[in-house]
């Protein structure tokens, strides 16, 4: 069973780093710095709601651990790691740009422009029809700057946007839903793995450039997690409960060439614009020994069926486990709410192994001189 001792030393972790980053907001000037989201359903609080796609959490048991125990369009029982983040900036959450509140000063806060089902590639996701693929995202947010700068002018939304913080959240995605999607997928056809890991960096520089381009200064970019230990890959791909190999293989191919092209973009730009958060390495803590972080399992998914609850997707009729907290993965894809914290919390306080070249404290400690 686990420790209720580290349980609750996570959650005065988590409080510690709420109230050292609330200090960190208290000395910069005026509110807390807006927050920008782009990226797939790791980040998504609910555009997709909006549009006509089958890649929605819109239906229970989606939610039940959220404020109002309703499903918001997060892939979470709960809240998601943008979520986490704005409680620690001390701000409001982002709204989804899709939604018709987006209005007035709460656009001041920033947007989630994420949608579930898109990747680095426009091919990913096609199943999914009618997703904000990363292009699109990246129109809106400019539209988003045209809005913003009828509301309070075009030198002050420059200074709003380049303040911002940023977290991007691609390339799981293009393995899952692209490249190991069928046994003979067009991109596996066309590139063995070590290539098309290689393709999609060099397609991600481009989009992450453009980022900058539309004025982007401090952008955490997370890698993809550990592809071949989600319940999904257990269910289908693994033969004795351990991590399906090559999916697995894509992660720990794809993560440090990230780092690697992150650490190139900040040399050209003279400016560390951009920050890795190595997921795979997180997400292997408490995947290879849930018990130290107060899981009783990282392989069976919460909500689910079939082996590890890992078949399909979460709907009303799934197996569902009665305490989430307990759990690392809450479907067949996607960590639990208590998982996004331990996720959060590293993001914030994690060493170089995890946080290339700091960790978001230490940003905001620079950022608020």
């Amino acid at each position: 069973m686990p420790s209720p001792f580290f349980a609750t030393t996570t959650t005065t972790i988590f409080l510690v780093v709420l109230f050292i980053i609330g200090t960190f907001v208290s000395c910069s000037e005026g509110a807390p710095r807006a927050f920008f989201v782009f990226g797939d359903s790791l980040v998504d609080n609910g555009n997709n709601n909006y549009l006509l796609t089958s890649a929605r959490a819109d239906s229970p048991p989606y939610g039940i651990d959220y404020p109002t125990h309703r499903p918001t369009g997060r892939f979470s029982n709960g809240f998601n790691i943008p979520d986490l983040i704005s409680q620690a900036l001390g701000a409001e959450a982002t709204l989804p740009y899709l939604d018709p509140e987006l209005t007035g000063d709460k656009l001041l806060v920033g947007a989630n422009f994420a949608s579930a089902g898109i990747g680095i590639l426009n091919d990913t996701g096609i199943q999914f029809a009618s997703i904000i693929r990363i292009a699109r995202q990246l129109q809106n947010f400019q539209q988003y700057q045209a809005r913003v700068s009828a509301l309070i002018g075009e030198e002050q939304t420059e200074r709003l946007v380049n303040g911002a913080l940023v977290l991007i959240t691609l390339g799981g995605n293009d393995y899952v839903n692209n490249y190991f999607l069928t046994p003979f997928s067009a991109r596996r056809l066309q590139y063995n793995l070590e290539d098309f890991s290689v393709y999609i960096i060099s397609e991600y520089r481009k989009i992450l450039m453009r980022l900058y381009e539309l004025g982007a200064r401090r952008v955490l970019v997370t890698g993809s997690g550990p592809l071949g230990c989600v319940p999904s890959s257990l269910a289908s791909r693994s033969t004795n409960g351990e991590c399906a190999e090559e999916p697995q293989r894509a992660s720990a191919i794809f993560n440090p060439l990230l780092i690697q092209m992150l650490k190139g973009l900040n040399q050209e730009l003279g400016s560390d614009v951009f920050v890795a958060a190595n997921a795979v390495e997180m997400q292997n803590n408490f995947i290879n020994n849930p018990q130290a972080y107060g899981f009783v399992t990282s392989k069976m998914a919460c909500c689910g069926q079939g082996p590890y609850n890992g078949v399909g997707i979460c709907t009303p009729a799934s197996n569902l486990c009665p305490n989430r907290d307990v759990y690392a993965f809450w479907d067949p894809f996607h960590p639990t709410e208590r998982a996004n914290k331990i996720i959060v919390q590293t993001i914030f306080t994690g060493s170089d192994k995890y946080m290339i070249p700091m960790n978001l404290s230490t940003i905001m400690a620079i950022d608020s001189l």
